[in-house]
């Protein structure tokens, strides 16, 4: 099937939250009211349903976690949508951070009985620091929960954001009748269906109506909407733009409540694909000569392909399948015949792009996270940096017969970013070292090298927890302090490993002349 996209606007974000928020739940309820899927199938796939589209790998169906971000792209209300599920695991946070360098705005997942947890304000501070509008979603409202102005004080307290509800809740967290529509005045009653699997029928009331039918929490909610009103909590478009405010919509995703609502308001309040900011401090508008900036790299996908699908967002032109672009980096063309919109793992020929869409490049093995594409004159989108690692294991196949799989498949995940890997002649090639923001992608690794080169893994840790960047004319020096290894990543930088960050810190005193980077820069 080819998908031919025209002119109509475009709408690019992501869905971020802590883990167990409701995030995958809360795609494929979006899918679900796109009508681009016909049933929702829980993250674990209970009742004999399947998993949800966006978690396709083996891990995440097992455990019931985004493990890799996912792109989907549909058609909603005259308009392409392209929504990225991210990670909702602190481990894989370095995806998401990727992952919100490709889209204009973000929704925030907020659990209705926990608030705002830690990996949800990491992730909004991201979102802050690159402007990105966000607009917040109460989830799980049909359970138990904290007080709805209990919850607007929380984030206004703990994101300096101001919380502009446009939906209020009509009944409190864990017998949810609807929701009071702030900018009608009206209700609109929900009804659950079974499991949640279908879109809930939504019925549109009066005030009168909601008045005669739910008495006293119809009574509450409205006296909320007028003191809301009265404090100056109405939604403001320009202060939404400009990150002073967030929206806020009342729901449950697993029970598809307030899903509609939340689509609608992303198609009207969310921005347009923008201009971008090139490396040299120019600007490239959404008319100008087609580049892209590739913010992932995936393999594994599809076992009967066994392909390597390169994710870029449309930063500025029209693309067309089958143009020869300029890979930014060595100046050498890529071939894009193999050009591909992406639905999850589900794959579809895609002939044309626009600013905001997201396209899947097959098997562009020059590719690497952070790179620009482009036609006409050289073009550079400021790098995506990497974060820096604060696990470390060394890396062996557990049987030798395997080692050229091992080898092809160390080389792999290090350039899809699942792991960094580091090496030095002391250590030798036989032994990498893997370094990580966090554990479980070792775990990711492991099991990837297993199921797709049949190269199972020894991982032994190593006492280090603290990773600087260290100056090429510096490295000989560093390698000689006390328990300190300087090991180069494979973009050419040099790490130096510190059992603590005391220790490092003790260096830098002792050391002054030393420039260790706090922060290890991505590829240019």
């Amino acid at each position: 099937m080819s998908a031919s996209l025209d002119d109509r606007p475009r709408r690019t974000f992501a869905v971020i939250s802590h883990p167990d928020a409701g995030k995958s739940t809360l795609t494929e309820a979006l899918a679900l009211h796109a009508r681009v899927i016909s049933e929702a199938g829980a993250v674990h796939g209970k009742g004999g349903r399947r998993g949800t589209v966006s978690d396709w790998m083996e891990m995440e169906r097992a455990r019931g976690i985004s493990i890799t971000s996912a792109a989907l792209q549909f058609e909603y209300a005259g308009h392409v949508v392209n929504l990225v599920d991210t990670p909702g695991h602190a481990d894989f946070s370095e995806d998401t951070y990727r992952v919100l360098s490709a889209v204009d705005s973000a929704v925030m997942l907020v659990d209705a009985a926990k608030g705002l947890e830690p990996q949800t304000l990491k992730l909004f501070q991201v979102c802050a620091h690159r402007g990105i509008p966000v607009l917040t979603v109460i989830n799980k409202w049909d359970r138990p929960g904290l007080d709805p102005f209990e919850l607007m004080d929380s984030i206004e307290q703990q994101i300096g954001m101001r919380p502009t509800p446009l939906t209020w809740p009509v009944g409190i967290a864990g017998d949810f009748h609807g929701v009071l529509d702030r900018r009608t005045g009206g209700m609109i009653r929900y009804t659950r269906t079974a499991g949640g699997s279908t879109r809930a029928p939504e019925e549109h009331l009066g005030v009168d109506a909601a008045a005669a039918e739910h008495g006293a929490d119809w009574a509450e909610a409205a006296e909320a909407h007028e003191l809301l009103s009265a404090d100056g909590a109405d939604h403001d478009q320009e202060l939404f733009l400009a990150g002073v405010t967030t929206p806020v919509i009342f729901g449950s995703a697993l029970l598809n409540f307030g899903v509609a609502q939340l689509l609608d308001r992303l198609i009207e309040l969310a921005p347009p694909p923008g201009p971008s900011e090139t490396v040299d401090g120019g600007i490239r508008e959404v008319d100008d000569d087609f580049c892209a900036l590739v913010f992932k790299v995936q393999s594994g996908m599809d076992a009967a392909h066994r392909d390597r699908l390169a994710y870029a967002r449309v930063c500025s032109g029209t693309f067309e399948r089958g143009m020869v672009v300029t890979h930014a980096a060595t100046g050498r063309p890529v071939a894009t015949k193999y050009a591909q919109a992406v639905f999850g793992r589900e794959r579809s020929s895609v002939d044309v792009a626009r600013p905001g869409d997201i396209i899947g490049l097959v098997n562009a093995s020059a590719l690497r996270v952070g790179d620009t594409i482009h036609t006409g004159a050289p073009v550079q989108l400021p790098p995506i940096a990497s974060f820096a690692p604060e696990h470390f294991v060394t890396a062996s196949v557990s049987d030798a017969s395997r080692w050229k799989q091992f080898r092809k498949g160390i080389e792999q995940l290090d350039q899809e970013g699942v792991v960094q890997v580091l090496r030095s002649e002391a250590r030798g090639d036989h032994a990498p070292v893997l370094a990580a923001v966090g554990p479980m992608q070792f775990e990711v690794a492991a099991a990837r090298l297993e199921a797709e080169f049949r190269a199972p893994l020894r991982l032994e840790p190593l006492d280090y927890n603290v990773a600087r960047a260290v100056d090429d004319d510096q490295v000989a020096e560093v390698q000689q302090l006390r328990g300190v290894e300087v090991l180069r990543r494979s973009d050419g930088t040099h790490l130096a490993l510190f059992p603590d960050r005391w220790r490092a810190e003790a260096v830098e005193r002792m050391h002054p002349h030393l420039r260790l980077g706090s922060l290890v820069a991505g590829r240019g």
